[in-house]
């Protein structure tokens, strides 16, 4: 059995959960221990000069490659932010977690949220506190920073004059971020309507919103508070969006109590249009908060877990357990499925001297193509739960299949022995502390702590370590792998805002494999043939004729940023370019490596004409408005619409700027030669390749891939998919430090709005 990672971590979990070990919409992989965040991103999709910090030496069984990871952590400072004794003196508001404050439950926010396009992670700590992190320049290796106090907004929020009320609604025990819901509107607008939700001791739910504002990295504003209980909130989970029309969705917010009680919150987001003076309409989100009945009355029993899965064709449905026992609940739909509640009791795995059917459950895994849930318990067991859509039950769907608890549990065993090296016995238990999918398959990675519970020991802190493992239960056949090709590029949303990186890490996975890459290249090259239609060719903008005033720079960021990343077509072509490119490194033939890179070109010419009608038709509506400054990039953008190869429309488009703008100014020759100079022998550098710039004397320089100037400052951002490099924006960087004709407000504008890159769409670091 072939092991992806086998990495060991010095590190204490105190509490297994399912959300101990999670995926952030970035891609990187998220595990909560007593002191820190550790951020692990793997290395599939991710192309850049700094390699990463874990290879392990696992993997090479049956033709696997191994994993590489690049690896940061979040470090908060142990100790107490807020003294709740100084606060309130009532009994009631006693956090026991301040004697020594530890890490309780990290959310991760949907991505491109912040202005560096990624997301925010919100962390809570034993001493009931919550504190919002962002990554500076770089997220994959750099540091995290703390960007506010969400406690202190919350005790500024107070509603009422009691103290005590007061004191325990800021108390948080809990906490959700919800997804990024679909309007169903193209291209998709540039909003964040996700929520989060914070659950307290006061019993409300406390829903906040992130916001992009002067604060470095953002901040967090308040929304509404919601009361449901006089007891304390312990869990919480977001179902999916569901989208009933343009502009109008629900979620259901499952909580539960800690008298055992599970109950349900639905939101409804409204999308209503503000304002259509501009280049994009402006939006504005209304959200509304109906509490529903009880799904399970209070008694006394403690929730473990709680989460939602969604099967295809049918409602979502939400999985939580309690000690022994598996609980699955669906409402009603049109579809002639199951609903109600439905209760299956977990049976011992008798692995080890500490095997339990009522330890706490540590993961939670959908695998979609079986339709079977995957829980972990913190016993080490792995349990499957059958027919989730029809009717769920522990029974195989049929003898023999390999996907049942007994064998999970005894494959995750026999890995454990794998990677000890001083061998196992029966008295060994290998304590899963949080389990995820990697690829919605059949690879999870989890992290476990091997330890003797019968040696009554004691181990202190520095002392314990933890073991992550990534690993396949089972192999996929080809046909599996070329569905699951086919579905990473079907019913594309750019809603979600999710990194390509993230959406194709299965496919990159199961791509690297040397045993069947060679047969699976010919077909994988077919489906990303299937180039979607041009939707950037419906785009219409009205010329601007308010004159240069403060409201067109704005419009325009957002227009901008709305046309180049809002298209779904334009997201399929960069998920297929990227696929494109690593097939073409994978491939050992020549003649099969020849046609990657075929494929590859035509890709990045389509993506290429993209851009390039995106901004012709923005610099056609504000022609009004361009001054001398801006008229060199113009005319590059002009130049490389002319170029062989693109499509007649673009041209035509391109000639006509040309000719407007002709009009409108009197250019200067040398203009309009769009020469350069060298940055080191100060020579005459003509355009005449977009990517690359070599003066007469032999100087190579890379250019910008969003403005094509020549990159001579260390001032640059590379992307993490496929490092091209751009110009940082002007807010960032030193303008003096510029190309003469790159101190244009057009080309401050665009460095601003293209948050990732244009090509791969992945985000951009700052390695300098």
């Amino acid at each position: 059995m072939a092991i992806y990672t086998s990495l060991a971590v010095s590190t204490v979990i105190l509490n297994p959960s399912e959300r101990c070990l999670q995926w952030s919409d970035d891609g990187q992989a998220c595990i909560t221990t007593k002191a820190t965040v550790h951020i692990m991103t793997p290395d599939p999709g991710i192309n850049f000069s700094t390699p990463p910090d874990i290879k392990a030496l696992r993997g090479d069984e049956q033709g696997e490659q191994p994993l590489g990871w690049f690896r940061t952590m979040i470090e908060p400072v142990r100790g107490q932010t807020h003294m709740w004794p100084s606060i309130c003196q009532d009994w009631g508001a006693i956090t026991l977690g301040s004697l020594d404050v530890s890490l309780r439950e990290v959310a991760c926010s949907p991505s491109n949220l912040t202005s560096r396009g990624r997301c925010v992670i919100a962390i809570l700590n034993s001493n009931a506190e919550v504190s919002l992190w962002a990554a500076a320049k770089n997220h994959l290796k750099g540091e995290w920073s703390n960007i506010q106090d969400v406690t202190g907004l919350l005790l500024n929020k107070a509603l009422s004059e009691d103290v005590i009320r007061n004191t325990l609604r800021a108390q948080v025990t809990s906490l959700a971020w919800s997804k990024q819901p679909d309007y169903r509107i193209t291209p998709t607008p540039i909003l964040d309507s996700s929520m989060l939700a914070l659950g307290n001791r006061a019993g409300c739910i406390e829903f906040v919103r992130f916001n992009r504002n002067s604060n470095p990295g953002g901040s967090l504003s308040y929304i509404h508070t919601e009361p449901l209980s006089d007891h304390w909130i312990t869990h919480l989970s977001w179902a999916p969006w569901i989208t009933h029309a343009v502009g109008h969705c629900e979620s259901l917010l499952a909580f539960s109590t800690d008298n055992g009680n599970v109950g349900l919150v639905k939101v409804t987001q409204h999308l209503q249009s503000t304002s259509s003076d501009g280049f994009v309409p402006e939006y504005q989100t209304s959200a509304s908060f109906d509490i529903q009945g009880p799904i399970y009355e209070a008694d006394k029993r403690s929730v473990t877990a709680l989460t939602w899965v969604r099967p295809r064709g049918r409602n979502p449905i939400l999985v939580y357990t309690k000690p022994g026992l598996v609980y699955l609940w669906s409402w009603p739909g049109s579809e002639p499925f199951w609903y109600g509640t439905r209760v299956l009791p977990f049976q011992t795995q008798k692995m080890s001297v500490g095997s339990s059917a009522i330890s706490p459950v540590s993961g939670v895994s959908y695998v979609l193509h079986r339709d079977a849930l995957i829980l972990s318990l913190f016993d080490g067991s792995l349990h499957v739960i059958h027919n989730m859509t029809s009717e769920p039950t522990w029974s195989p769907p049929f003898a023999g299949d390999i996907l049942t608890s007994a064998e999970l549990s005894r494959a995750s065993r026999a890995l454990f022995a794998k990677v000890t090296p001083a061998g196992i016995s029966y008295l060994d238990v290998n304590r899963i502390g949080g389990m995820a999918s990697y690829d919605s398959q059949p690879t999870l990675i989890w992290i476990y702590e091997s330890l003797r519970p019968t040696d009554f020991g004691y181990k202190h802190e520095a002392q314990h370590e933890c073991m992550l493992l990534t690993a396949p239960f089972w192999q996929l056949d080809d046909e599996t792998v070329l569905h699951t090709a086919l579905e990473a590029f079907a019913d594309i949303s750019c809603a979600s805002g999710s990194a390509p990186i993230h959406h194709l890490r299965a496919l990159m996975l199961h791509l690297r494999s040397n045993a069947r890459f060679a047969a699976l290249c010919p077909q994988v090259l077919e489906i990303l043939s299937q180039v979607p239609p041009d939707q950037t060719t419906t785009i219409v903008l009205p010329s601007w004729t308010q004159g240069l005033n403060d409201d067109l720079r704005p419009q325009l960021r957002k227009s901008l940023t709305t046309h180049l990343f809002g298209w779904p077509n334009l997201l399929s072509l960069r998920m297929r370019l990227s696929i494109a490119d690593l097939c073409w490194k994978l491939c050992k033939d020549p003649e099969m490596q020849a046609q990657c890179g075929q494929v590859a070109q035509g890709l990045l010419a389509a993506i290429s004409h993209c851009v390039l009608r995106v901004l012709v038709r923005h610099l056609k509506a504000t022609i009004p408005v361009i001054t001398a400054p801006d008229i060199p990039f113009v005319l590059r953008e002009v130049v490389q619409s002319l170029l062989p190869g693109s499509p007649q429309d673009l041209a035509d488009e391109a000639q006509a700027l040309s000719d407007t703008l002709t009009t409108s100014f009197s250019i200067d020759p040398a203009i309009a030669a769009l020469h350069e100079h060298c940055p080191a022998c100060h020579a005459e550098v003509p355009l005449h390749d977009i990517t690359r710039a070599t003066c007469p004397n032999g100087h190579a320089w890379a250019r910008c891939t969003v403005t094509s100037f020549i990159l001579s400052t260390s001032k640059v951002r590379t992307c993490i998919g496929c490092s091209r490099k751009a110009l940082l924006p002007f807010a960032a960087s030193d303008e003096s430090q510029l190309p003469v004709a790159a101190q244009s407000w057009i080309v401050r504008d665009l460095l601003e709005a293209v948050q990732r890159c244009l090509f791969c769409g992945n985000s951009f670091v700052e390695i300098v």
